[in-house]
């Protein structure tokens, strides 16, 4: 009997309609039997990082929410844009926000980490460093085959409420699949 697994998606992108937050919607629906995918909370609620924050007044109420809700996940997907051949602004201040805490509620956590785009790339040029940022959390990530969606806004329906080439809901589902069993090895 396959082991139920909940895992939680992190949308590297604060834009409403964003691919990235659009694709993180349409995961459940392409998941495997055993696995269930939620959405966490926005990292857009968070604070521009300032230790001084934590020092004088403790975590902000959004850090405190997003902390427990991965701590309560079997594992993380991150899907993030490329910004400017890097990581987005607000992805890495989440990181490092979460880096502060203790526990880290992403040390040892199984991640995986998905990046689109409208463009040819798929935000290829992310994934080092969002890789090397997740690395220094002491994130058990699932490093292979990189998730890169290329020109999805033609791999999507017109609302972004799913994705319609199946080829690429194959290759989720797929990479889904393998990202349980990654989380599973413990």
């Amino acid at each position: 009997m396959e082991k139920k697994l909940r895992f939680g998606v992190i949308a590297g992108s604060l834009r409403k309609q964003s691919f990235s937050r659009a694709l993180g919607n349409c995961l459940e629906s392409l998941a495997p039997a055993n696995i269930t995918i939620e959405q966490l909370p926005s990292i857009g609620d968070l604070p521009l990082f300032n230790q001084d924050i934590l020092d004088e007044t403790g975590a902000p109420a959004a850090l405190t929410e997003l902390a427990e809700r991965i701590a309560a996940v079997d594992g993380v997907i991150i899907i993030s844009p490329e910004y400017n051949w890097s990581i987005p602004g607000a992805l890495k201040n989440a990181l490092d926000w979460l880096s502060r805490l203790n526990p880290n509620p992403l040390a040892e956590k199984p991640v995986t980490l998905f990046t689109c785009s409208p463009g040819l790339l798929g935000g290829a040029r992310a994934h080092p460093p969002i890789r090397n940022v997740l690395h220094a959390l002491d994130c058990r990530i699932l490093a292979r085959p990189e998730v890169q969606i290329t020109q999805i806004k033609g791999k999507m329906a017109p609302d972004l409420s799913a994705v319609t080439d199946t080829a690429t809901a194959e290759f989720i589902t797929q990479r889904l699949s393998a990202f349980g069993a990654f989380a599973q090895r413990g």
